[in-house]
């Protein structure tokens, strides 16, 4: 899920003129509207006289420079030679990608004409169809990106650094006024995780054994579907090294959790034998994943963190469903690892 460590920047209208001016066959500008905003960087759907594209302003400090966003395109160039459904960046009449402009870095993508599709409206075969691609994409990874570095460790939460930071939020939280339903909630998940993570403390996983090149950010909001196809993935700012297997479970954790906070487990089962196949990947490699990323959920509070740290109210629609997701599958746990593994 996103992370961020600063609240929203200020919105500034792109320099729309000035970019276009270095693109030989853009055309001249006649609008330029903002796409639903992403929690990291922003979006803008860019008409001219030559048609549509997709302008991309990246702001997330983390992975707003311009090298790791030419890393970011040269990868999504090469996958698309590859056949994977991406838009690469267009080149501007010096084959430049990235265009740095008042301090501020920008890209121009085609314009994919497509739509978001969560878990609950993919048939069985879309469930495949998306373990199979994502499979793909860290098959393909592998090829155009070359060894991975070093494991760096990817150490597990510490339950000592967790209670600090319940304690945290349970006294932020109980510090507002006037109180809402949303607090309220809160205050009860924040209470109820406690009592979990000292219950399961001792289950604390070690440290991943396997890395690979990821895409970073798997959702719903970061894939387009013409029709039952996928048609883009998008946004590949967090591409890295990270556990594969865990993306591919804390993809599914997303695509198929429910307003309730359950997983669709017989769609998380076809998605994740069809994952298995295309990605090579074993049922022992997917057993460590579903571990992992269980123990992620159980201490992770980011969207208690951007609302209450932060006083960033982007993420508060996800928190029901979220925190709701940690207590069931702690629950569920043996069926959900059978579902990744069976």
């Amino acid at each position: 899920m996103p992370r961020s460590s600063a609240p929203p920047a200020p919105h500034l209208a792109p320099p729309v003129g000035a970019l276009l001016r270095r693109y030989a066959d853009a055309g001249e500008p006649l609008s330029c509207q903002p796409v639903a905003q992403g929690l990291l960087n922003r979006g803008y759907r860019l008409a001219t006289t030559r048609g549509a594209y997709f302008l991309k302003q990246h702001v997330d400090a983390r992975t707003a420079d311009r090298d790791t966003i030419v890393r970011q395109h040269r990868a999504t160039q090469r996958l698309h030679g590859l056949g994977l459904p991406v838009a690469p960046p267009l080149p501007d009449s010096a084959g430049r990608t990235v265009a740095v402009i008042g301090g501020h870095c920008y890209a121009l993508h085609p314009w994919i004409d497509g739509r978001h599709r969560d878990g609950a409206q993919l048939t069985r075969a879309g469930c495949r169809r998306l373990g199979t691609l994502l499979g793909h994409v860290h098959t393909c990874l592998d090829r155009v990106m070359g060894a991975p570095p070093p494991n760096p460790g990817h150490e597990s939460a510490r339950p000592e650094d967790t209670f600090r930071l319940i304690d945290e939020l349970l006294r932020l939280v109980r510090a507002r006024r006037p109180r809402d339903g949303f607090d309220e909630l809160a205050e009860h998940r924040l209470r109820e995780r406690r009592v979990l993570l000292a219950a399961h403390a001792h289950r604390r996983p070690p440290a991943a054994a396997a890395t690979g090149w990821v895409h970073g950010d798997f959702h719903p909001f970061n894939l387009l579907y013409r029709g039952a196809e996928p048609a883009a993935i998008v946004d590949w700012d967090r591409l890295g090294v990270r556990p594969r297997a865990e993306e591919a479970v804390r993809a599914a954790a997303i695509f198929f959790v429910r307003p309730a906070g359950e997983l669709a487990l017989d769609k998380v089962r076809v998605y994740a034998r069809a994952y298995r196949r295309a990605a090579g990947a074993d049922g022992a490699e997917l057993a460590a994943a579903v571990d992992r990323v269980w123990w992620e959920r159980l201490n992770d509070f980011w969207t208690l963190r951007w609302r209450y740290q932060l006083h960033d109210r982007r993420a508060d629609p996800q928190f029901p469903a979220v925190s709701a997701l940690a207590v069931w599958w702690t629950r569920e746990y043996e069926a959900v690892r059978d579902a990744f593994t069976g």
